[in-house]
């Protein structure tokens, strides 16, 4: 007879007690502050009902749940929800920029909000971006300043089953212009037009990079793959495309010349990326595996879905092509508690840990228990690897590449990490002071 599950609540991760989680939105730094705001249902562990949660932080290691920022309001233009979007700043005070849907996604624009003297938010009653003509949908509003002029990026498809990523005049924060497109899919080369395949590209996220070798920078145009056809996920992965900006035209396009996955796991989608004092960060959804736990797990344990650690990217380049590098935030180390020594099988009694390599070697990580061994990842030919395991949540970082997994401890069972190398490991757990 199966084991029962446990609830590996992922405790060291942004995500409230209870409910629905998915995209990150509005990360900032404000006076000291991160806040991290993310798409949350406070009643039940399913999508519906989409407010933005709100979590803070000084250090990125302890976060303080908030109350409830923004929620969908009858009878206006987020009554059928307050879907993703980013904060800004305007006149020193901070302003959140995000979708609000109607009822029918066809329907849905990008709207402000502003922080009354309380430090709640008025949610507006107009679009600053309307629903545009010709799109079946639009939505996920992002923020760059290019050579001092504000622009908005929204992420949509065509009626005709093109992805594309709009791009708007935002110099009136309240009422932007639409001035044509930053990317379409017909606008990329064929193999990267196969990479960032979809019908609706969503959650477009414009970052200029900093180099690792601290040489040069390029573009980063991040997107997530929404889908509508038989046998193919609807969310599926995020691609990110490296180039440079043309700013020759009537405003700017990006002119891709490479791109990956950003994420090479199966539960990482919709993320969002700041750039902060030289370096850019970055957190993703990870959703509840859709192959390891159940509709009933998930009703019963009261809770789906959580925001990544945050990561910092770096742009490298590999045979002269650009490529991005994902790396645990620096500030993350300060969750280290005490050092864990890798026994002989290789078991891991605890429920949050890290483990680093520290040569070239193969590391497969497993969970142990009565009912036999599960693979949950491996690297084959890593020259260095890292794991941070909190819960469910495994996050891998090898030679640069991220990979996002959800795996879940049944009763009686352990975290296994078996290498060909040397590693070293640590318990993980709140700061003490």
């Amino acid at each position: 007879m199966p084991h029962p599950r446990l609830d590996p609540f992922p405790r060291l991760h942004v995500r409230p007690p209870s409910g629905w989680v998915n995209d990150p939105n509005g990360i900032a730094y404000i006076d000291g502050t991160w806040h991290v705001f993310y798409q949350h249902n406070p009643d039940a562990p399913v999508h519906g009902n989409i407010c933005w949660g709100h979590a803070t932080s000084t250090d990125l290691l302890t976060w303080t749940d908030e109350p409830i920022a923004l929620r969908p309001r009858p009878e206006t233009i987020d009554a059928g929800g307050v879907w993703s979007g980013v904060a800004t700043m305007a006149d020193d005070e901070p302003v959140l920029v995000y979708t609000a849907m109607p009822g029918d996604p066809a329907e849905a624009g990008a709207a402000l909000a502003r922080r009354r003297r309380d430090g709640t938010w008025q949610q507006s009653d107009q679009f600053a971006a309307p629903p545009a003509p010709g799109l079946r949908e639009m939505r996920d509003p992002f923020l760059v300043s290019v050579d001092g002029r504000r622009y908005a990026l929204l992420g949509g498809g065509r009626t005709d089953g093109t992805p594309v990523v709009l791009i708007y005049d935002a110099t009136d924060l309240e009422h932007w212009e639409l001035l044509g497109d930053l990317l379409t899919g017909p606008d990329l080369t064929p193999d990267l037009r196969t990479l960032a395949h979809a019908q609706i590209w969503e959650c477009p996220q414009l970052v200029r990079l900093p180099s690792a070798d601290e040489e040069g920078h390029t573009w980063a145009l991040i997107v997530s793959l929404w889908h509508d056809e038989p046998g193919v996920p609807q969310l599926d992965g995020v691609t990110v495309l490296l180039g440079e900006l043309d700013l020759t035209g009537t405003h700017p396009r990006i002119l891709p010349e490479a791109g990956h996955r950003l994420d090479d796991g199966p539960d990482f989608y919709a993320p969002q990326a700041v750039a902060h004092e030289g370096r850019v960060l970055l957190w993703g959804w990870t959703w509840e595996s859709r192959s390891d736990r159940t509709e009933a797990e998930v009703e019963e344990a009261g809770w789906a879905g959580a925001l990544t650690f945050p990561r910092e990217l770096f742009l490298a380049r590999t045979a002269d092509r650009p490529q991005l590098h994902s790396a645990p935030a620096p500030e993350l180390t300060g969750l280290r508690r005490r050092p864990l020594t890798v026994p002989e099988n290789g078991t891991l009694a605890v429920p949050a840990w890290e483990i680093a390599t520290t040569e070239a070697g193969e590391v497969h990580v497993r969970l142990v228990g009565p009912d036999g061994i599960r693979e949950v990842w491996s690297a084959a030919a890593a020259t260095s690897a890292t794991v941070l395991v909190d819960g469910s949540v495994l996050e891998a970082f090898v030679d640069g590449r991220a990979s996002t997994v959800r795996a879940y401890p049944r009763a009686g069972e352990a975290w296994q990490v078996e290498a060909s190398c040397a590693v070293t490991g640590w318990e993980l757990g709140p700061p003490t002071p």
